[in-house]
């Protein structure tokens, strides 16, 4: 591989990643250009090369620090292109773990992509095209979302959906703050808080325990 190229993910070097993982990697983004140019994956903005290693491949893979690497699988929200999911599931096939990665994707062309891509890269991840929302008694370890829904729906659709869960990730943004605090009036959060390596203005979330807080009249 092109030194070039493997200089461009050195913001994750901390994460030991392997040649192998950033030659996965490489296959997946030649992936998604390919396919993006029959249906909507990412946007044509950031097309290039280099713009899907910063603002998409790496912002995914510096979670994996946050990953429970000791549960049976990891479930991600919305997966739509498989940023973080395809993502974190290269990245554990060749840490040589044997987790699961569920990919919950409504999308019938996206949800069509995401196993395209996990059989080619032989990644072991299960698509649900079905509506998260409507699904009950959910098990799962991790729980990632990235660019799925509003912070406030996505904890009321954990805590009222996933029986078990071990922690739940999010990406938050440049108005993250606002809206962290705002939900933080409704809820009570076990968390840890993480700078992005991608965006000075983002960071991340890890989030180990959700309770709602009682509205008092």
């Amino acid at each position: 591989m092109d030194q070039e190229i493997i200089n461009s993910y050195s913001k994750i070097n901390s994460l030991n990643v392997s040649r192998e993982t950033f030659i996965d990697f490489e296959e997946f983004i030649s992936l998604v250009n390919k396919k993006n140019k029959e249906i909507n994956l990412i946007s044509k903005k950031t097309g290039e090369n280099i713009e899907i290693r910063e603002r998409h491949v790496i912002d995914s893979a510096q979670i994996i620090d946050f990953i429970d690497l000791n549960s049976i699988s990891i479930t991600d929200l919305g997966s739509g292109s498989g940023m973080p999911g395809i993502i974190i599931a290269i990245m554990l096939k060749n840490m040589k773990k044997d987790i699961k990665i569920n990919l919950y994707e409504k999308s019938h062309h996206k949800g069509h992509f995401l196993r395209e891509v996990s059989k080619k890269l032989n990644l072991k991840t299960e698509v649900f095209q079905k509506n998260i929302f409507e699904l009950n008694n959910l098990k799962t370890g991790t729980i990632m979302s990235r660019a799925f829904k509003p912070m406030p729906i996505v904890l009321d659709l954990v805590y009222k959906n996933f029986s078990n869960f071990k922690n739940l990730i999010f990406f938050m943004g440049a108005n993250g703050k606002k809206i962290f605090k705002e939900t933080l009036n409704d809820w009570d959060l076990e968390y840890l808080e993480k700078k992005s390596l991608t965006n000075e203005d983002s960071f991340l979330l890890n989030i180990k325990k959700i309770k709602k807080k009682i509205k008092k009249n």
